[in-house]
């Protein structure tokens, strides 16, 4: 039997990446979103991966749905070996103080609440399975390090994740669960399809930066998934090799 994993935000972008790149290297995959159509899409890139697919429509924000999505992950499959919780949002960039409460709670709920709630889940079917254990991979991207201008609900909810990654690791470790951050920078898609024409730097400049090929974050996540669970990347920054991030501000 291949082993299983749930990729949150698998309807597009890193998350979709991730997912096909999981299921070429033989995972059975639950792909979680909110959008149920986006979810199929990925199922039919997926080729001759499509029957390891689980496709289910879930919003990580809320605790019903995420409970909803990793009941449907065991009664199907019966364990879990490896969450990517990858789902997660932005907002417009504004001044501090022309941020919408709004925006800044949607944030914290994709962002935040949502890598929480699937976390939980995923440890306790990993903790009380047989075997025991599993693995969590955090998205905590390149602003778990360093903010963007305008950025301050998501650089603050990625600084978060560094912290839920180290709990997570801490707690994990008698359950032999693991726990990683991958840090991401400027990875091609519809996210970042605005620095193809130039975006705010630190000095108030705009200027146009250089992105790289999602499946290679893709790759990134199933050599850690393969590791066996006595080993751990603990954080790993995959990046475009030129985009402005060290030395940034």
């Amino acid at each position: 039997m291949s082993k299983i994993a749930v990729v949150t935000g698998a309807g597009s972008g890193i998350g979709r990446a991730a997912a096909l790149a999981l299921l070429e290297a033989g995972w059975s995959v639950a792909l979680a979103g909110r959008r149920a159509e986006a979810l199929e899409a990925t199922v039919a890139a997926a080729g001759g991966g499509a029957d390891r697919c689980l496709p289910v429509a879930t919003d990580v924000g809320d605790a019903a749905s995420v409970a909803g999505l990793f009941a449907a992950v065991k009664q199907k499959w019966g364990r879990l070996d490896l969450l990517f919780n990858n789902a997660g949002r932005g907002s417009p960039s504004v001044d501090f103080d022309e941020l919408t409460h709004e925006d800044w709670f949607g944030v914290v709920a994709a962002n935040l609440n949502g890598a929480f709630l699937c976390a939980q889940e995923a440890y306790r079917i990993m903790k009380h399975q047989d075997p025991v254990g599993g693995r969590i991979i955090n998205n905590g991207s390149i602003s778990a390090h360093a903010p963007r201008p305008g950025s301050a609900p998501y650089t603050a909810t990625k600084h978060a994740i560094t912290g839920l990654t180290k709990s997570i690791s801490l707690d994990g470790r008698k359950w032999d669960i693991a726990c990683s951050q991958i840090d991401i920078g400027n990875a091609a898609t519809e996210m970042t399809d605005r620095m193809t024409k130039g975006v705010p730097q630190a000095n108030g400049t705009s200027m146009v930066e250089p992105r790289m090929d999602a499946r290679h974050v893709g790759n990134a996540v199933v050599q850690i998934a393969n590791l066996p669970l006595d080993t751990n990347v603990q954080f790993m920054t995959i990046m475009a090799t030129k985009m402005p991030f060290v030395g940034r501000g």
